[in-house]
């Protein structure tokens, strides 16, 4: 019995640039769709073991929007490497001081935890508060999000 396993080349790799827009979109909903167009999964020729992602450029970081009271209750926490130095910071305070590494962090959590995941898919999200972005030379297309519904309030 033989199977047919095909493997990603790296010329066969169609890498594009795709421009999201954050505005009104629930986070974890845009990190789950974005985490997988990195991967690839969104491709028929995806290998769980290759990377055969696209770039994605996230923009309005800013504007995104969490449901129920996760702004108060949802808190991140980092060590600073001394003693007793654990720091806790909510979700509402981090959103207003550095709304592109929310979104940076959601999805980076998504990604594999091997090499794949560490190296070359977490440089491929980009993430910017505003709706202005350096990557225009790129040309990405604008991709429009399948799940992530605009929350109406």
């Amino acid at each position: 019995m033989e199977t047919s396993f095909t493997s990603v080349e790296q010329a066969e790799k169609d890498r594009k640039w795709l421009l999201v827009d954050a505005s009104n979109v629930i986070l974890g909903r845009l990190a789950t769709e974005v985490a997988a167009l990195i991967r690839g999964k969104h491709k028929p020729t995806f290998t769980k073991h290759t990377d055969c992602g696209d770039s994605v450029v996230i923009i309005n970081a800013e504007k995104v929007r969490v449901t129920g009271n996760k702004l108060k209750d949802k808190i991140y926490h980092h060590h600073t490497g001394h003693i007793g130095h654990v720091r806790a910071i909510p979700l509402e305070s981090k959103l207003a001081a550095h709304p592109e590494r929310v979104i940076q962090e959601a999805v980076w959590g998504m990604l594999p935890k091997g090499v794949l995941g560490k190296g070359s898919m977490r440089s491929r999200v980009m993430v910017y508060a505003g709706d202005k972005h350096p990557h225009a030379a790129q040309n990405p297309q604008k991709y429009e999000l399948k799940y992530a519904k605009a929350v109406v309030r």
